[in-house]
């Protein structure tokens, strides 16, 4: 029997927050969750899928009984914001039409793209669409991940690789990934790749550190609403 679990969800409530940050009574629970959900679909159509393709790896929605707060956090924070705070205001009123409620939008700069594991999938991700040789891509980029400060790297990609008759799994890894460690900060990302061949699935594991070693550079901003939970010791 399998024993995995999702690295997040392992650590939320002991090193990890809630992407969600909201209190609500019973009655108004499963609307706030759906509406949550339409944020999020939304905003990754609009900023990831389309241009101008600002790579938001996160969302993390606040809410209060006036206010609705979104913090991207994105590699592109440029893009996102737009000259004068043009997109970012636009993006505003849209997601106030969806909700119905006063919305704020807060970004938060991704420093190290290279260590995220999202935008490492998602990068990996059109590489293979373009038909990029697989090893090469997976050795490359955990190599460029471990030069730029993980400590740890491992990238499994399973389907039909390399337009392949029949469906493979192929991974790769550098460094050391503690999944079982509370204390050990490890950024996963999973998503599909919609090739002309089929779909791959593609997992990433970034091991960045202990978190007793200090707050995450992300978390730990302004924007960022609170610090990140406190550890145990």
């Amino acid at each position: 029997m399998g024993q995995k679990t999702h690295p997040f969800g392992f650590r939320v409530g002991i090193t990890e927050t809630h992407k969600s940050r909201w209190y609500a009574p019973k009655a108004l629970f499963a609307e706030l969750l759906v509406e949550d959900y339409k944020i999020r679909k939304f905003l990754d159509r609009r900023l990831n899928r389309t241009p101008p393709f600002a790579a938001v790896a996160d969302m993390v929605i606040e809410r209060t009984r006036e206010e609705l707060t979104v913090i991207l956090k994105t590699a592109r924070p440029g893009l996102v914001i737009g000259p004068k705070g043009v997109e970012i205001e636009k993006l505003q009123r849209d997601i106030q039409a969806i909700t119905g409620r006063k919305v704020a939008v807060k970004i938060v700069e991704i420093r190290n793209p290279d260590c995220n594991a999202w935008l490492l999938a998602e990068s990996i991700s059109e590489q293979l669409k373009k038909r990029a040789n697989y090893r090469r891509l997976l050795k490359q980029r955990c190599e460029g991940a471990m030069q730029n400060g993980a400590k740890g790297v491992r990238i499994r990609v399973s389907g039909r690789l390399g337009g392949a008759e029949m469906s493979r799994v192929f991974a790769t890894r550098l460094g050391s990934i503690p999944l079982s460690t509370l204390q050990a900060n490890v950024d996963y990302a999973s998503i599909h790749c919609r090739t002309t061949y089929g779909v791959l699935g593609i997992k990433v594991w970034i091991y960045k550190g202990m978190f007793e070693d200090g707050v995450d550079e992300i978390e730990s901003s302004a924007a960022g609403g609170r610090a990140r939970a406190r550890g145990r010791r």
